[in-house]
């Protein structure tokens, strides 16, 4: 197993040298307006998986994998040129789905704001249906629940919480006192 912090360094490598190999040298015409957007190496640094972006259309998408899969071996020989590695990992490309998950989050978002929007024009001027504040006590009804003792600064008991006798409310529960 070899120390993760080179295989993350290994993988940016890759990807860097992936990306100028596409740039530069590899000349299919195939080959669409590609991105490489990561690549991941495996613990034993064997393989490697290389992820890209295809700007265009589902045909420029698909002969753009075609031109990667036929230019995998001199990219792979570039590869393990630059890198200078006793073993140089297989390459793997993968089309990557992160653009298409940001558009759709994106679109998620668009239509939760227009609901949002429909929401605010219905709700301007309408008027709550009870009581303003439902939960608001009448003046007085506070100490009114309260027992003699508890005014006089003595402690709450059980009793004045449960609003009853605590065996009864225990009993209710399924507990028997002692």
């Amino acid at each position: 197993m070899v120390d993760q912090a080179r295989a993350r360094k290994l993988a940016d490598r890759i990807a860097q040298i992936v990306a100028e190999m596409l740039e530069r040298r590899i000349k299919d015409p195939r080959l669409g307006f590609v991105t490489v957007t990561e690549a991941r190496v495996t613990g034993d640094l064997r393989e490697a998986t290389v992820f890209y972006t295809v700007y265009g259309s589902d045909e420029e998408r698909t002969a753009t994998a075609v031109a990667l899969a036929s230019a995998t071996g001199v990219i792979r020989s570039e590869v393990g040129h630059q890198t200078g590695l006793k073993h140089t990992p297989s390459l793997t490309f993968v089309a990557d789905t992160l653009p298409e998950g940001a558009r759709h989050m994106e679109d998620l978002v668009a239509r939760a704001r227009e609901a949002d929007a429909r929401l605010a024009a219905v709700r301007e001027g309408a008027m709550p249906a009870g009581d303003p504040d439902p939960y608001r006590e009448p003046p007085g009804a506070a100490a009114d629940d309260l027992d003699d003792d508890d005014l006089a600064g003595d402690e709450l008991d059980d009793d004045d919480l449960l609003g009853g006798t605590s065996a009864a409310a225990d009993q209710g529960a399924g507990y028997s006192p002692p």
